[in-house]
Formats: C-alpha cells, structure tokens, sequence
C-alpha cells in the first residue's frame, strides 16, 4: 500500500460518479479481490452451523449417540473458529479498501486544487470545497465496503438456496423468491433517497460557504453594521437546510427500519412454515432447526443488500459532486503549472494560495512546458531585465524603475496586473516573447504578483514571511523595516518566534497588509507588481514606506496600483489610466499639474491628509480616501491609533474590504480576480 500511494493516486475516471466509483474500486483491485475472498468466505461460513447443528441433532442427539453427536460439536467449533478469523480479515480488508480510497481522494483533489491555483476561488465555493473534503471523500469510500460483504451475501444465498433444496423444494422456492421481493420493496426509497441526499449537499455547502465568509469579515461587518443581516440569512438557510436534513433523515429512517424489520418478517414466515411442515412429518426437528438457522442467517446478507444501495446511493450523489470539481479547468491564462515565484512559498502565498511540494513551482505531474501558450512553442524568458508590456491597456513597464499605475476603479489598474503576471488571458509581452508563450515556472520564479488578499499561512512570524527558505536575521531586518513593520515584531511576545495564526486572525488588517509587503520583499523578485500594498495604513506610515520602498527596490523593476499622492510622488513614471486605457503617463507632479482628471482623484487623498482643497470628486471612489478616513493603524510613537487595539476600526480594517469591493466586477472584459470571499464579506 505504501509503495502504491508513493507512485501517486493516478488518473481518475472522470466520465461519471459510477465510473469515478468504479476507478477506485480497479485501483486496488488484488485488495479488493482479496476481501471479496474474506467476505465470500465468512458468509458461506454463516450458512454452515445451522446444517452442521442439524446433522447433530438427527444423527447423535435424537438417536443417543453421543460419540456422534460430540463429532459434530467439535466440528460446530471448528467452524465457528475459522468464521472468526475470517471475519477478522474480512474487517481488515475492507477497512484497508476504504482507507485507501479516501486518501486517494483526497491526493487527486488536492492534486487539482494545486493545478487550479488562482483560478479556484472564483470558480468554486470555499463551502463548496469544505463539504467536499469533509463529507464527500468519506462517503464515497464507505460505498467500497459493498465490494466485500455484497459479492459474498450472492454467494451465501446462492449457498442457502441450494441446501434449502436438500431439504424442502417448496422452502427453497419461497427462499428463492422473497430475498429479490425484500430488494424490490426497498428499490423505490433509494431513488428517492438519491435526490433528497443531493439537494441536501447542495445545501450544506452553499451554508458552509455562508459561514466561511460570515466568520472571516465578521470584523468587516461589524464596521459596516451588517452583521446582523448576514446572520439572520444564515439563520434563514440553516432552517431550510434543518428542514431537507428532516428529509433526508424521513427516508434514510425508513430504509434502515426495512433494512431490519423486512428479513425479521421473512424469517418469521420461513420458520412458520417449516414449523407446519414439521408438524406433518415432512421434515425432521433437525431439518426444522436447519431450516430456521438458514432463514436466521440469510438476514446478515440481506441486510447487506438492504444497506450497500442505500451506501451505493448516498456514494454516488458525493461522487458527482467530486467529479464535478475534477472537471473544473484552470483559467487559459494559469495552464498547467503552478508554484511558488522562487520556489520558497512566497509567490503561492502571494497570488495563487498553493505552494508545490517540490518547490518547483509546478503541480504534481508538470513538465517544465506546461502552461506555455496554447498552440505555441514554449520560448524562454528573456535573460535580460525587459520591458513589460500591457497591449490592452497600453503601459509598459520599463526595467529597473518603479511605475505606478492609477485608476478611478482600481479594478482596471489590478486587471492589467493580472495581464503583466499572466493570471489573465492576455497579449502581453515580455521583451520580444509573449507571455503566453513563456513556461509559467519561468515566470512564477522572476516575476511576483504581492496582492493585497493573500493568504497568510500558519506559523511563526519567521516562518510567515520567510516561506520555505531560511532567511538571515539581517535579510529579515531589511525587508522589516521597509515595510515599517519593527512595531509588529516587537508588539508581539516572542518577536519573530511569535505565532501567527491562519489568515493571521490574530493580527489586525493594517499588520496583515505590511507582513505581506514583508513577505514580498523578502522574495526579491526581478519584478515585483504590487496590488494597493498601502491601502491599509496610515498617512504616515505610508510615507514611510513609500520612501524606503523606493530606496530598496533601486534598480529592480515594480509596479504598484494606488491613487495614493503620498506613495506616487515617489514612483518614477505614472501611468494615469481612464476605462483602462492609459490616458497619460508621466511624474506625479506633470500629470497633476497637466491632468485635471488625475488630479481630481488623487487629490481627494490629500485633501484627507490637509494637503489640498478638493473635496469630492468623480464616482468609484478610491482607496485611498475611503482608507484615510476615520481612525487607521500606527506604529508606536506614530500618529492614530495603535493597530492592536482589538476593538480598532476604520482604515485598518477596511482598507482591505473597500479594496476588493472596488476591484472586482468594475472592469470590463477582465478576468475576476480570485477574491470571492472578501467580495461576498463587502456585499
């Protein structure tokens, strides 16, 4: 078992839940066979103390033999020994079959998540995923025990028929007959179950994702005053789903009382009517016993029956849905690979949320081809730093400068992001090569998407923004204190060493935005495109960072998307873009001084900050201003409110949220930027 899984989980059959079912079962096919044995085995088994009791009875009880019937028990013995051990193994077995189909699973799933990357937030439902992993896997691999206890209950009662035979042609005929009645009885309530069970997945997972954004902007709501709408409608579709759980449970409870009470019936008319026949001389007291042991022992198997389809059913509804998301494909623009931008988990953490086992930067089965562009041959990378070029919007991003990009509705500058880091389908080129056309671990490795959402993974503080390389203190203390993060490190108990929790929960929005910045800079990559990195932060921390971003990044090439004044009138060249097209480009000063619409955007951030008179403004508000306003994130001996108060409101809680609700659904034709979750919190 262990050499099999370490050559990986293979290819699943994703053609349907029957075949998906069926792949798991020809996977381990000598296992399976194996407790198909064991189960054969131990239902014949069942079958044989009642004919053994009744030889013992009308040859050495009733005729006073006693060495005969000692014979006979010492063989009812025997019998009963061999039976345990095979039940034993029978149980091993099967508990080895449906281990192995779980984790096989769950390998496959995570395999595809990986190979999804960016792209699966927006095409599934973090419920969705959850109820999956949680629920699904463990029913599809209880549907395998039916593969054991199924195949020897056809056995047995092909066993019981043939024996009923020796004994009373008309008992083997009632036999013969009832076992498919009691199935036929049954068959209806598993359809039915079967649609009652997939409305209530559907359910529960559309509430699992529910809560999942409920419990993560639950600060956010509390701000915005909307948290009690959200939970009276989580409380509205926990009743429903209570309600089809009600379902559910009315034919479930059905199915499993006819699971008993239906073989009980059986066996009471069988040992009836071999009572009568008794009764006459037909057959002997030991045929009688014989008779009722046999109709006793046919319930294990026909409750099997009874149980394996209602398993089979609830299987097979939990194997669609996972066959489902198997089939999602990543967007044109992600292919095949996926990974880390310098094989250390920044870059997946960064944009895409994964991070490959082998830091490769790929997926499990990728070449270094995959995700080139679609019918194309894959082109390497320029080795050069080279200009970066957006055709659709029409910035160019110049090596070794800081370029700064500014829109109305940050979707269009975070859209043309996605274009420049090719997580959108787009023509952008690299030097003279198209992206497209690059391997995406060449990319992934030199350039960085920092977006302003990424997932914080558990661990030290060290370990948070260092990734999978070992850091030195010395790299660490740079990227720190460019990022005006000392007050974070010393704020907590251990410094560095100190625990940060999933999606750094215990760290409020403003820390979260500069450990991010930390964690990108700690990267270094040739180009890093940065997504509103300041939006969460004071004005006077930006300025902080945005002079010392500047100082470190000198010579290496960054882009960021703001309408902050403070952290333009540090970028090189500004590219002013209106419906996503670049309007204008140049300082921050020329276009202030030339652009009327740029100055009115940006304007409205210094007016915030007392540096300018302007107050309004054109809709789509930006960033900026909505971050300023109110109480924001300080370090300590800065100006605001200390961060770490736990009841802190304001910018540094909802600099992020404003953020997404402004980026995603504003621009045309762009690609949705996996961010569902926040989107959901800010609706």
């Amino acid at each position: 078992m262990r050499a099999k899984t370490a050559r990986g989980p293979g290819n699943p059959d994703q053609r349907g839940a029957g075949r998906y079912v069926w792949w798991l079962v020809v996977s381990q096919r000598g296992r399976v066979a194996a407790g198909a044995t064991y189960g054969s085995l131990w239902m014949v088994g069942l079958m044989l103390p009642p004919y053994v009791l009744s030889r013992a009875i009308d040859e050495g009880l009733v005729p006073g033999r006693m060495p005969v019937l000692l014979g006979w028990v010492a063989v009812l013995f025997a019998v009963g020994v061999a039976n345990a051990w095979l039940a034993v193994m029978r149980h091993r077995t099967m508990t080895r079959i449906r281990m192995d189909a779980t984790f096989r699973t769950v390998r496959v799933l995570v395999a595809h998540t990986l190979r999804l990357g960016a792209a699966l937030p927006h095409k599934v439902t973090a419920g969705e995923v959850v109820t999956i992993g949680i629920g699904d896997v463990g029913v599809i691999s209880q549907t395998l025990t039916m593969t054991g206890p199924g195949a020897g209950g056809v056995l047995a009662y092909g066993v019981v028929a043939v024996l009923l035979l020796t004994v009373s042609p008309l008992l083997a005929g009632v036999v013969l007959l009832g076992v498919p009645l009691l199935a036929l009885l049954v068959g209806p309530l598993l359809g039915r179950l079967q649609g009652a069970e997939s409305r209530y997945r559907e359910r529960q997972s559309g509430l699992a994702a529910r809560l999942t954004d409920l419990v993560g902007g639950l600060r956010v709501l509390n701000g915005l005053g909307g948290k009690d709408v959200f939970a009276d409608r989580h409380r509205r579709e926990a009743r429903e789903l209570r309600d089809e759980g009600y379902r559910v449970g009315a034919v479930t409870s059905w199915v499993q009382a006819l699971g008993v009470g239906l073989p009980t019936l059986f066996l009471a008319a069988v040992t009836w009517l071999a009572a009568r026949m008794a009764a006459q001389g037909a057959i002997t007291v030991g045929e009688l016993v014989a008779v009722y042991g046999y109709a006793a022992a046919l319930v294990v198997p026909v409750s099997f029956f009874i149980e394996g389809g209602y398993d089979l059913t609830r299987g097979l509804v939990a194997a669609r849905r996972v066959v489902r998301f198997l089939r999602l494909e990543p967007d044109a623009a992600e292919g095949s690979g996926s990974g880390a931008a310098d094989g250390n988990g920044c870059g997946a953490a960064d944009r895409t949320g994964d991070t490959a086992d082998d830091g490769s930067g790929s997926a499990p089965g990728d070449t270094p081809e995959a995700g080139s562009g679609a019918g194309s041959a894959a082109r390497n990378a320029p080795e050069a730093a080279s200009v970066l070029r957006d055709p659709a919007s029409g910035v160019e991003v110049v090596p070794g400068l800081l370029t700064a990009l500014v829109a109305a509705r940050p979707g269009e500058s975070a859209a043309v992001v996605d274009r420049l880091g090719r997580f959108a389908d787009s023509a952008a080129t690299w030097g003279a090569v198209r992206l497209d056309e690059i391997p995406l671990p060449q990319i992934r490795d030199r350039i960085l998407v920092a977006d302003n959402e990424a997932d914080l993974f558990a661990g030290t503080l060290r370990e948070v923004v260092g990734g999978r390389r070992d850091r030195t203190e010395e790299a660490i203390g740079r990227a720190v204190r460019t990022a005006l993060a000392e007050d974070i490190v010393r704020g907590l108990p251990d410094g560095l060493d100190s625990a940060v929790e999933a999606q750094g929960r215990n760290l409020s929005g403003g820390q979260r935005q500069r450990l991010r910045l930390v964690r990108a800079l700690l990267a270094d990559p040739e180009v890093l495109l940065a997504v509103e990195p300041t939006s969460a932060v004071d004005a006077h921390t930006e300025a902080g960072i945005a002079a010392r971003l500047h100082r470190a990044r000198a010579g290496r090439t960054t882009v960021v998307t703001s309408t902050s004044p403070l952290l333009l009138d540090r970028a090189d060249r500004v590219y002013f873009l209106v419906d996503g097209r670049a309007a204008a480009v140049g300082s921050h000063r020329r276009l202030l001084a030339e652009q009327p619409g740029y100055r009115r955007l940006v304007a409205r951030g210094e007016d915030e900050d007392g540096t300018d008179e302007s107050g309004t403004g054109e809709s789509g508000t930006t960033e900026s201003s909505v971050n300023r306003a109110g109480t924001s994130e300080s370090s300590p001996g800065e100006s605001g409110t200390d961060e770490s108060s736990p009841g802190n409101s304001g910018a540094d809680e909802t600099g992020p949220g404003g953020s997404s609700e402004s980026r995603t659904g504003t621009t045309d034709g762009a690609t949705p930027r996996p961010e569902a979750p926040v989107t959901k919190e800010d609706a």
